[in-house]
């Protein structure tokens, strides 16, 4: 019994014992594999945390929802300019299906967020130079007769009126963009409307209550081709921040007046003989009273001043007489000041009709005054210079020279004087140009004829400068107005006429002339609009009349050549 009782004590105290050292020494069961290997014991075990560690659970984080990019839908019908310059996703939105969208971008007057100009055009010789917006408004909306039969349009440009205006009740067809240049030109009484950027030099901007957007005074508040593009919720309103952070991402018109630029060019300048004589009786800038105040509109103006000024430079001889030799008393210079001038033509016969003094002089009273010149200079080396201005994001050249084979003002290595045309050379000066981003405007005096008609060495030569990358040639030489031609790259207009000379009356053409104001905008050469002057007397040019003015187009629209293909 006591031996039983011992054995059992003696268990006890084993136990005991066991449970202390287990305390003392844990063994991590966790850190084994809880399958043995075949040798081992193939019961599963349950790992067992250490005295140290805590288990917990493990949560599984809630997602966050992306925010819905609102999406807007473009109307496919705006103009594809518009279309190109939209950047949705800039702006934080994605472009999107009507019925998916959470707004539009579409014709339509109820909330602007940007206003598309379109011009009523025609094909380029045409007579008519305006309409009243009402006489257009009402052949759409009326079927009225006007001054054409038949109006055309893209199917954009289609859409655009009709949201200003409805349903057309006029003889007025849609047909392919492409098509309208042609179909105008090669089909009497048809008219169009296009939008500002598709304007090119084959088009008549036709104003409207005497607004053009080709105009620098063009007021797009008042303009009746002037169509809004708004956003349009597709539900209730548009959402807080909508329009605000839209509006600078999409353009908000196709045409900003910052991007317009105009340069006049006009034919002969000679302040001599009786013009020198009316400016000394009636005033140094009469000649300017009428004609001035466009003139100076122009972002550059154009001068091909023949003559040299000179100090020594005498009375002015009677008009019209056959003295050929010339000079210009200093002062005469006011009435250049007054119109305007910014850039002087050098390539006049007649520059070297003073002597070296007197050129070198000019060139120091152009310098004073900052006008640019060309076409001429100190020596060979300068007048091969052309004159480089970028204005209102437009890069514009001027080069000139002397077509004439010899004449005694040709500049050389060491004596001032004109350019003498080395084609080579221009032709290469021309391309250089053009690949430095310029738009070529290349001027020429030339042989001088009395006619009308382009003749076949003006038409080379002019070609030869078109060949090479002009945007515009361009006669300073002629004292009567010559042809004008079109081609697919430029515009040649064989000779304007005098600006301030004094061939009043010695025949009928001498007593008429172009000033051309060429349009560019943003880059792009848009075209010319022909102006028309009639000399009242020997000094004043004046402008003409609208019956006047259409026989003078007529006339020149009967010579000229439009390299269009007809149908």
């Amino acid at each position: 019994m006591k031996k039983c009782k011992a054995l059992q004590n003696t268990l006890i105290l084993t136990i005991a014992a066991l449970f202390l050292l287990s305390a003392c020494n844990p063994i991590n069961l966790a850190a084994k594999s809880t399958t043995e290997t075949a040798q081992g014991n193939s019961q599963a075990q349950t790992p067992m945390p250490t005295p140290t560690q805590i288990v917990t659970a493990t949560s599984t984080p809630s997602a966050t929802p992306t925010p819905e990019i609102p999406g807007i839908y473009v109307d496919p019908n705006l103009p594809v300019a518009f279309q190109n310059s939209v950047q949705l996703e800039a702006a934080g939105f994605i472009s999107s299906a009507v019925e998916n969208a959470a707004a539009s971008l579409a014709f339509e007057a109820e909330a602007p967020i940007s206003y598309w100009v379109y011009a009523l055009v025609a094909s380029f010789p045409t007579v008519t130079d305006g309409i009243k917006a009402t006489e257009l408004q009402a052949f759409w909306q009326d079927a009225s007769p006007t001054v054409f039969d038949r109006l055309i349009l893209d199917k954009s440009s289609y859409t655009a009126i009709q949201s200003i205006w409805g349903e057309p009740a006029g003889n007025v067809e849609v047909h392919a963009g492409e098509d309208l240049l042609s179909l105008a030109w090669n089909t009497p009484g048809t008219w169009a409307i296009i939008p500002f950027e598709e304007i090119q030099p084959r088009w008549k901007v036709i104003a409207l209550d005497e607004q053009s957007p080709l105009h620098k005074d063009f007021m797009l508040e008042s303009y009746p081709l002037r169509v809004p593009i708004s956003l349009l919720a597709a539900e209730g309103e548009l959402p807080n921040g909508f329009v605000e952070n839209l509006q600078p991402y999409i353009p908000q018109t196709n045409r900003e007046a910052d991007k317009l630029t105009t340069v006049i060019l006009t034919g002969v300048t000679a302040l001599v003989r009786g013009t020198a004589r009316e400016m000394e009786k009636l005033g140094l800038t009469r000649p300017a009273e009428i004609i001035g105040p466009t003139l100076q509109e122009a972002d550059i103006l154009h001068i091909s001043n023949e003559v040299p000024f000179a100090v020594n430079c005498g009375e002015p001889a009677p008009q019209n007489i056959d003295k050929l030799i010339f000079c210009s008393k200093d002062e005469y210079v006011e009435l250049l000041k007054t119109i305007g001038t910014d850039v002087v033509e050098l390539t006049g016969d007649h520059f070297e009709d003073w002597g070296p003094d007197a050129m070198l002089h000019t060139l120091e009273l152009y310098e004073e005054l900052g006008w640019l010149y060309y076409g001429g200079g100190r020596n060979l080396e300068e007048a091969r210079k052309p004159v480089k201005l970028e204005v209102n994001g437009t890069k514009i050249a001027f080069l000139g020279c002397n077509a004439k084979e010899w004449t005694y003002s040709n500049a050389t290595e060491e004596k001032p004087g004109n350019l003498p045309c080395d084609w080579e050379y221009m032709s290469a000066a021309v391309g250089k140009l053009k690949e430095e981003g310029y738009l070529p405007i290349v001027t020429f005096q030339h042989k001088e004829y009395y006619i009308w008609e382009a003749q076949s060495q003006l038409v080379e030569d002019f070609h030869r400068m078109e060949a090479a990358g002009a945007v515009i040639v361009s006669g300073s030489q002629a004292h009567q107005p010559h042809a004008i031609e079109i081609t697919d790259n430029a515009v040649l207009h064989y000779g304007l006429g005098n600006l301030f000379f004094d061939q009043y009356g010695l025949t009928q053409d001498t007593d008429d002339a172009f000033i051309d104001r060429h349009v560019f905008y943003d880059g792009k050469y848009l075209g010319v609009e022909l102006l028309t002057i009639k000399f009242k007397d020997f000094s004043q040019p004046l402008w003409m009349d609208a019956t006047a003015r259409a026989a003078m187009l007529e006339k020149l629209f009967s010579v000229s050549k439009w390299n269009m293909p007809t149908q």
